[in-house]
């Protein structure tokens, strides 16, 4: 099996390909790579991403890997972490407003908007999730787990079925998303300790 950890200069790469690596079945192949043709032949693929929205959708397009993303997205099973997650929108509101993946209708929105002004920004710890739909990845972990954020900006699609976690702070957001062969969290499984493993292995057997 070949795993493809896509590479566009915006994410904590070496975190969670060691994850990846420490719950993958033997005889996997994880590559860390911002090959397009790879990516296209890989059989499972993560795309992590820190920092903010329009510098990753700058290196995206740079780097040729937009529409590969998009690709895959719809037919390799997919996990998005973090900005992985948020560029999958329409918009983001961050830098002045951004367009970003468009695979589904909703905007990124600041914490800061909604009069939550009083919150500290960015989210930064531990907080907790809970599980609004049922999902493989979902296996052995403990409805209202706690996982590991670190983000300024939320996800509201339109499609309220796309979510399958909801998390509060200030309100309740959508922390996890999923459709078909995609799934994508806002928190970083990789530094979650028991729980978030337990996703990326989940994540390394599931078959959409």
């Amino acid at each position: 099996m070949k795993v493809a950890i896509i590479d566009y200069n915006m994410g904590n790469l070496h975190s969670v390909g060691r994850a990846v690596t420490h719950v993958a079945p033997a005889e996997t192949q994880i590559t860390i790579t911002a090959d397009p043709d790879f990516i296209r032949h890989a059989d499972r693929i993560v795309f992590p991403g820190q920092g903010a929205a329009r510098d990753c959708m700058r290196e995206l397009e740079t780097r040729g890997l937009t529409e590969v993303v998009r690709e895959v997205a719809k037919t390799k099973p997919f996990l998005g972490i973090c900005m992985g997650m948020q560029v999958l929108m329409d918009f983001s509101e961050e830098n002045g407003g951004v367009e970003c993946m468009g695979l589904y209708a909703g905007k990124v929105n600041s914490f800061k908007s909604l009069a939550l002004a009083q919150l500290k920004t960015p989210q930064m710890g531990w907080n907790q999730i809970q599980q609004t739909q049922p999902h493989p990845l979902w296996a052995g972990i403990t409805d209202n787990s706690r996982f590991y954020f670190v983000h300024s900006y939320y996800v509201q699609p339109e499609d309220a079925q796309l979510v399958t976690g909801g998390t509060c702070y200030g309100l309740k957001y959508a922390s996890a998303i999923a459709h078909e062969n995609l799934f994508a969290i806002q928190a970083h499984p990789e530094k979650s300790a028991a729980d978030g493993l337990r996703l990326l292995a989940n994540f390394m057997h599931w078959q959409p």
